[in-house]
């Protein structure tokens, strides 16, 4: 029989019933990786909640790498590779570069944009927000391997538009020079084809299979930066190393 809203539980909100309700069917397979979920109009109906409620579900399960939003097409089920009893022991650099391994940095765009897609729900943002893009391509040995989309919310940090991020990290430039602190990082890996702009640009052929890591970084709740990554898979390997938690 399937869960319901108590409504005579006020200690609970609504929506966050409503996001272990949706996280049960997810763990007991009722909806497998890669289906679609009802929409936001069917799920009010089922629960008989607001679409307020709905959405604001919806959103964090997104966040936390449960779904996935395609846009005109609806919402899907994510594989979530990383055990919530695991903790991430890799830096970004070594995830995505063995030891040593020297890199240069080529910034292809570097400008203020409009949400697109769902940018506007990855960085919990109104749509009529500008946002920040940066598009750098990693080189080692004269060789694209590493093609890395930067999102941040234009009201964060507008002086990073004028930072020089073939030189420095974006993510130390939050920290360290604008006192941007972030509390907590969410990820998500998976197998991508690349479109025919992602392969040119990383010298493959359209729809070559490639790793695609995707990030949300926040301070507290509030989501400063959202980046997605993509790493050409023919020759390098990719790094990660995780430890338990014990109780």
């Amino acid at each position: 029989m399937d869960q319901t809203i108590d409504r005579d539980y006020p200690q609970k909100k609504l929506y966050i019933q409503l996001i272990d309700i949706l996280k049960n069917k997810l763990r007991n397979g009722q909806w497998p990786v890669g289906s679609q979920i009802p929409t936001e109009d069917e799920l009010c109906k089922i629960y008989g909640v607001s679409r307020a409620t709905v959405r604001s579900a919806i959103l964090d399960l997104v966040r936390l790498g449960y779904l996935t939003r395609q846009q005109g097409k609806g919402t899907f089920v994510c594989k979530k590779i990383i055990s919530e009893e695991l903790t991430v022991l890799t830096s970004f650099k070594e995830l995505m570069f063995e030891s040593g391994v020297k890199y240069s940095t080529k910034v292809l765009s570097q400008t203020i944009m409009m949400p697109v897609d769902d940018l506007d729900l990855k960085l919990n943002i109104p749509e009529d927000k500008h946002i920040i893009y940066f598009k750098r391509l990693r080189i080692i040995d004269n060789e694209p391997v590493l093609l890395k989309e930067t999102y941040i919310p234009y009201h964060i940090c507008p002086q990073l538009l004028e930072e020089d991020v073939e030189n420095n990290s974006i993510l130390e430039l939050l920290e360290t020079k604008y006192g941007i602190k972030l509390t907590k990082v969410k990820g998500c890996i998976e197998i991508a084809n690349l479109t025919k702009d992602e392969a040119d640009l990383l010298g493959l052929t359209e729809g070559f299979p490639a790793l695609l890591f995707t990030q949300q970084f926040y301070t507290n709740d509030t989501v400063v930066k959202y980046t997605r990554t993509i790493k050409r898979s023919d020759r390098f390997k990719f790094y990660l190393e995780f430890e338990r938690r014990e109780a």
